[in-house]
C-alpha cells in the first residue's frame, strides 16, 4: 500500500488530501475564495493566485497533521501541473516540487481533468476500464472514453462555452452571484421550464460536439426582455441543458457503442437533474451509472492524490522540471472541433 500526498490549485480552491492506494481517505482540507471574489461575479486570476501562496503551506501541514503522518511517510507528492489558471497552477506545482526536492520523494504531475475522469473509481473499487465519461465542470464539456490511466479517447467537446461556464454566467446575469450553478439549480426549483422558449444548440446534429453560447445569449435576451421571472428562466435554461447533454450522450453511444458503464465526473456533475437525467439514460441503455459523492464532484485534493496514486502505481513519475501548463488535454490526438480552439 502506497500513500500519496495530492496538492490542488487550479481555480479557486486550495486543498490537500492523504490517499491511499487501498481507496482509504486519510485527511482532506479545502480553503475556498468565494467570498474574496464574489464582489466580481467570477474568479480573479489574480487574487486566486494570491490566495493559494498564502494558505496552501499550513494547509498541507494540517492534512498531515490530520492524518497523523509525516512527509517520510509519504510516498509520492502529486500535484495538478494544469489545465487551469497558470498562476495558481504554478503555486500548487511548485509546492509539490519542493516538497518532493526537500523529501526526496517522487514527483508525479497531474492533470486536472484526469484527476475529474479517475475520481470515480476512488468512490467505486468495482468501476473497471473501459467507461464512458461525461466530464462535466466550469471550464470543460467533454464525452470520453477513459479505457485507461493515461489513455482517453474523445468523442466530444464543446465548440464555444461550457456547460458550467454557462451557469455562472446565467447566475450572473439573473444577478444571483457566484458560485452560479447552486443558485441557478435552487431558483430553478420554483420555477417552470416550459414557461420560457429556449433554444437547444446542436441537438440532433450529425456533429458530436456541445454548444452553450446560443443558449447563454437567449438568456440575456429572455431576461432583457423583461417578460419572464427569474425562475423561470433559470429552470428553462436548466432544462435546455439537461436536453443537450443527454442528446450528444445518446449520440456518443449510438456512434461508438455503450461499454458497462456510465460515469459523470466534474463540478456540474453536482447539479440534481442532470444526475437524474444520466441515470435514467443508463437504464435505458443497460449500462451502470457510477458518479462520485457530490464533494468529490467539485475541484478537491482527493481526486488528485488518486489520479497520483493510479499514476504511482502504473510507473508514471515525472522529473522536477515538469513545467505547469495552462492547457493540457486528455487526448492530444482528437481531431479539433469546429471553433473549440484551446478548449479542445
Amino acid at each position: 500500500m502506497s500513500i500519496i500526498l495530492g496538492i490542488e490549485s487550479s481555480c479557486d480552491e486550495t486543498a490537500a488530501a492523504l490517499v491511499t492506494s487501498d481507496r482509504k481517505i486519510l485527511a482532506h482540507k479545502l480553503a475556498g475564495q468565494e467570498a474574496a471574489h464574489a464582489p466580481f461575479g467570477g474568479v480573479v486570476p489574480e487574487i486566486a493566485a494570491r490566495a493559494h501562496a498564502e494558505i496552501i503551506t499550513p494547509l498541507i501541514a494540517a492534512a498531515l497533521d490530520e492524518a497523523n503522518l509525516t512527509l517520510d511517510q509519504v510516498d509520492a507528492i502529486a500535484a495538478t501541473a494544469g489545465p487551469g489558471l497558470i498562476g495558481g497552477v504554478m503555486v500548487g506545482l511548485v509546492t509539490g516540487k519542493a516538497l518532493a526536492m526537500a523529501a526526496d520523494k517522487p514527483l508525479v504531475a497531474v492533470n486536472h481533468l484526469e484527476g475529474h475522469a479517475l475520481s470515480p473509481r476512488l468512490a467505486n473499487a468495482d468501476l473497471d476500464f473501459p467507461y464512458l465519461l461525461l466530464l462535466v465542470s466550469g471550464g470543460h464539456c467533454q464525452i470520453l472514453r477513459v479505457e485507461g490511466v493515461g489513455q482517453y479517447r474523445r468523442l466530444a467537446t464543446t465548440i464555444d462555452d461550457a456547460a458550467g461556464e454557462a451557469f455562472d454566467k446565467t447566475a450572473k446575469i439573473l444577478g444571483l452571484g457566484y458560485p452560479g450553478g447552486p443558485k441557478v439549480e435552487a431558483l430553478a426549483k420554483s420555477g417552470d421550464a416550459k414557461a420560457v422558449p429556449l433554444p437547444r444548440p446542436l441537438k440532433g446534429s450529425k456533429e458530436p460536439h456541445f454548444s452553450f453560447a446560443g443558449l447563454k445569449s437567449a438568456v440575456v435576451r429572455a431576461h432583457q426582455s423583461g417578460e419572464h421571472k427569474a425562475e423561470d428562466i433559470a429552470a428553462a435554461f436548466q432544462q435546455a441543458t439537461v436536453d443537450c447533454l443527454q442528446d450528444r450522450l445518446e449520440k456518443a453511444i449510438g456512434d461508438h457503442g455503450k461499454v458497462p458503464h456510465l460515469v459523470v465526473a466534474g463540478g456540474v456533475a453536482a447539479n440534481g437533474p442532470i444526475r437524474a437525467m444520466l441515470e435514467q439514460l443508463a437504464t435505458d441503455h443497460d449500462m451502470q451509472f457510477t458518479a462520485p459523492p457530490l464533494w468529490l464532484c467539485t475541484d478537491n485534493a482527493a481526486m488528485i492524490a488518486w489520479a497520483g496514486a493510479e499514476r504511482f502505481a502504473a510507473g508514471l513519475t515525472d522529473p522536477l522540471d515538469f513545467v505547469a501548463r495552462p492547457r493540457w488535454p486528455l487526448d492530444p490526438a482528437a481531431e479539433k472541433a469546429r471553433g473549440a480552439g484551446v478548449k479542445a
